[in-house]
């Protein structure tokens, strides 16, 4: 058996110490939400046992449990799709075991007709797995004859109601879990920008490649902006104390949707750039330089999210991004071939493409600090200096 040498306990020692700190930031990321689960299992469970007097309330604290879950993700609807599935499991068991006894056959009829009805009705993940959850635990721990379908369904209906008034009394802060995500969009689209021009002003293939890979794989962080912005809107309609905060959540819902045309622009710009390296395609330096001052720009706007700031103070940097780029002015016009099939004498093909798509990622930002598409256009050109043609 081989010695574990000290070095190699030590580079165990750092793991063990790195797992457990991960553990620790989750945990104080999360101690919100797991405090809301805990109080609505028990709300639910006082309310469906002590008040409405059901015997075995076992549906209400895992309703509500469930309807709320350890993360901000539709929350509404969650709790909806669980009193509907729940409640067709139960309606379902409870029929069918009352005439057929319990046993295994028995148990795969309820199951797959709970299914089915279940899919029929919604389809969603959510109502489909609890309604045959559901007709699991009706079949296997209610003695056969045992009535309390519509107890049952009761129970889940408490237990969703119960997760929606904790989340509305102890709410997550909306803005913060929203400003985090798109936090991580902006931080992507800055990576990506900045390898892009490192990529052209160096002739780095390997750089280029790199940044549409990058690009490629945004479209998830993006998804997750969406997502959060939609389940803060519904935390910020249930909850009095963040009802305020409505119209921040539609500037961020704005945001979300100009940072996904401006990563899908960037995503043009990186496969672009790399086509031109690898066609030995002489790309001016001053474009490369506006590329980065804009992911400079952008990180100008990170800033104004993190401070909670005004998003329209970060409109400034992103136009003085191209106010000193002549470059960016008007996209030239790609020229002809030269007639003996070589490159033309005149600029590179893509340049007219980098150019464009660098533009509109200025105009999608732009409009993401609250401009519509046509004052970012006019600021955009009133902004630029004119182009030098000689």
């Amino acid at each position: 058996m081989p010695s574990v040498t000290p070095a190699g306990w030590r580079r165990a020692g750092d793991r063990v110490r790195a797992r457990l700190r991960l553990g620790v930031r989750r945990v104080r990321a999360s101690w919100l939400p797991i405090l809301q689960c805990a109080f609505a299992a028990g709300l639910a469970l006082w309310v469906a046992g002590d008040l409405v007097g059901h015997t075995r309330p076992f549906f209400a604290p895992i309703a509500a449990v469930i309807s709320l879950g350890l993360s901000l993700n539709s929350r509404l609807r969650r709790a909806a799709e669980l009193v509907v599935g729940v409640s067709l499991g139960v309606l379902v068991g409870d029929l069918l075991i009352a005439q057929i006894g319990s046993g295994v056959w028995q148990l795969i009829l309820v199951v797959a007709l709970a299914i089915t009805l279940a899919t029929f009705f919604d389809g969603g993940n959510l109502i489909v797995a609890q309604a045959g959850a559901s007709a699991v635990l009706v079949t296997t721990l209610l003695p056969p004859g045992e009535t309390g379908g519509i107890d049952r369904c009761v129970d889940a209906l408490i237990g969703g109601v119960a997760g929606i008034l904790v989340a509305a009394a102890i709410p997550v802060h909306p803005v913060r879990i929203v400003r985090r995500e798109a936090r991580r969009v902006l931080d992507d689209l800055v990576t990506v920008l900045t390898e892009v021009a490192s990529a052209l002003r160096d002739d780095d293939r390997e750089s280029a490649s790199r940044a549409l890979r990058r690009a490629r794989d945004t479209q998830a962080v993006i998804d997750g902006l969406r997502t959060a912005v939609g389940s803060a809107g519904e935390v910020a309609a249930v909850s009095p104390l963040h009802r305020p905060r409505r119209r921040m959540l539609r500037c961020y819902r704005e945001l979300a949707e100009r940072a996904d045309y401006a990563h899908r622009n960037a995503r043009v710009l990186a496969r672009r750039a790399l086509t031109a390296i690898e066609d030995g395609e002489r790309i001016p330096p001053e474009l490369a330089d506006a590329i980065a001052d804009l992911a400079t720009a952008v990180g100008a706007l990170i800033r104004e999210l993190g401070q909670d700031g005004d998003r329209e103070r970060a409109r400034g940097p992103l136009l003085e991004a191209v106010q000193g780029a002549p470059v960016l002015a008007e996209p030239p016009v790609a020229p002809a071939p030269a007639p003996d099939g070589g490159h033309p004498a005149g600029p590179a093909v893509s340049v007219p493409v980098l150019v464009a798509q660098t533009r509109s990622i200025a105009v999608d930002l732009l409009q993401a600090t609250g401009l519509s598409r046509t004052e970012a256009m006019h600021a955009l050109r009133d902004r630029l200096p004119a182009p030098d043609l000689g």
